[in-house]
């Protein structure tokens, strides 16, 4: 008598371990870690598609009135873009763990982060941080190195609408209710400069996913891959 009961306890004790780790029929959720490298390298490379993985991200700003992607024309986004939402916004390169002050005193947080995926997923990016995924601004910056100048052009897919500067030049603006396509766009012809070259973006997301790729391609049209990417 005593075995069975010793026994029916440990089963039940078995159970419960094991209903704790998963529910049958349950979804994992995804963590940061699914999309993200927990420890990125100091210097990064593109990836064998030529796809720039290694970013800073800055913690999302909320903007709750985007409650729909329909309205992100060039006017509306523009005049969302060209808000000043902390000091130096556009000429910033964060360090890991840099925090800037919106003008409501939010404080935000950048982190330099590597993707698993050819595209940076910012709707997991903020998730995984436990912070808002929707109605709000993305900011992404990250540092292009070349031992030459070189002309290319950038190859931008991005979900939802998005603004991208080269070196404090704009680049290119994708406006509307767009899905992330690699290769969606390709700007005009963009010299880098020996040395760094700072890139940097603003992207927008109303209710829905957010993510966003980038390559670049030489002059002879192939990918080109020869540089590195740093934070500074």
């Amino acid at each position: 008598m005593k075995k069975t009961i010793v026994l029916t306890l440990i089963m039940l004790g078995l159970g419960v371990q094991l209903n704790a780790q998963s529910a049958p029929g349950q979804v994992p959720v995804p963590t940061l870690d699914d999309y993200f490298a927990s420890a990125p390298a100091a210097v990064s490379r593109p990836d064998e598609h030529g796809f720039v993985r290694a970013w800073s991200l800055l913690e999302p700003i909320a903007k709750p009135e985007l409650t729909s992607n329909r309205g992100f024309n060039d006017t509306f986004v523009r005049s969302i873009f060209d808000q000043e939402y902390f000091k130096d916004q556009l000429t910033i390169v964060p360090k890991d763990g840099q925090t800037v002050t919106l003008a409501d005193k939010t404080k935000l947080k950048w982190h330099w982060m590597e993707s698993k995926a050819y595209d940076v997923w910012l709707y997991r990016f903020a998730g995984g941080l436990g912070l808002r995924r929707t109605q709000a601004l993305f900011m992404a910056v990250t540092v292009i190195n070349v031992d030459r100048d070189v002309t290319v052009r950038m190859s931008v897919g991005s979900n939802a609408a998005s603004i991208w500067w080269m070196n404090g030049e704009e680049a290119v603006l994708l406006p509307g209710d767009r899905h992330m396509i690699i290769d969606d766009f390709l700007t005009r012809k963009i010299v880098l400069k020996a040395g760094k070259n700072v890139l940097r973006g603003f992207l927008m997301n109303g209710p829905g996913w957010s993510d966003f790729c980038i390559r670049f391609y030489g002059e002879d049209g192939k990918i080109f891959k020869d540089f590195t990417v740093t934070n500074q």
